[in-house]
């Protein structure tokens, strides 16, 4: 399958409220990052950030330095025309999250459902793999995935499912753990989705 035909379609066939991770206020990635003590200036990088509102609110808060990424180039510019001129302070990335190259270092690894549609293990490597040299040391990586009590498809293809002992080990040894959970997202039509979420920081 193509991934990037794959979301460009969804996004172009479908409203974001129609859309099972949806959320208008993502209250606990920003209950986590608040929590960190970052300064304004670090460098955010949200992967599979499309059309997510996490970008409002972070802008909102004073980061000067965030960066969204996305393999549909429709998402992140349904992004764009929200933010209005505010999103020409956004650094808007369209790519594979497994070909990411970034010109910067993080501070701070965000990912709330996007490595779980990462499926091969030569792909997840590769997340690894970028993600271990995308970020500072002492910066944070905070992971959402469907845990294994989670569906078994997302948007119609499968995905990869994630005790959170799973993800603890997936990091090793370059991390450390600093917070692990389960947590249940509910979709805008009231369904529950388990997902495991990790908290962790770059040796």
């Amino acid at each position: 399958m193509d991934l990037k035909e794959h979301w460009e379609k969804i996004y172009n066939t479908k409203q974001f409220e129609e859309t099972s991770w949806y959320q208008q206020k993502p209250e606990y990635s920003l209950e986590i990052i608040r929590s960190l003590g970052l300064s304004p200036e670090a460098n955010i990088i949200d992967i599979g950030g499309g059309n997510s509102f996490l970008v409002d609110h972070l802008s909102e808060l004073g980061y000067a330095n965030i960066h969204v990424l996305d393999i549909s180039a429709k998402a992140l510019q349904d992004s764009q025309n929200r933010l209005g001129a505010k999103a020409e302070k956004i650094n808007w990335i369209e790519s594979d999250v497994t070909n990411l190259k970034p010109d910067t270092s993080f501070e701070l690894w965000h990912d709330r459902a996007a490595l779980h549609f990462l499926t091969e293990d030569k792909q997840v490597e590769d997340y690894v793999s970028v993600l271990k040299n995308s970020l500072k040391i002492g910066a944070y990586c905070l992971l959402s995935v469907f845990s294994e009590n989670g569906p078994d498809k997302c948007s119609g293809i499968a995905i990869r499912k994630y005790a959170t002992s799973d993800l603890e080990e997936l990091l090793e040894p370059d991390f450390d753990t600093v917070r692990l959970e389960n947590r249940d997202h509910t979709t805008p039509w009231g369904a529950k989705q388990n997902f495991s979420t990790g908290l962790f920081r770059r040796k």
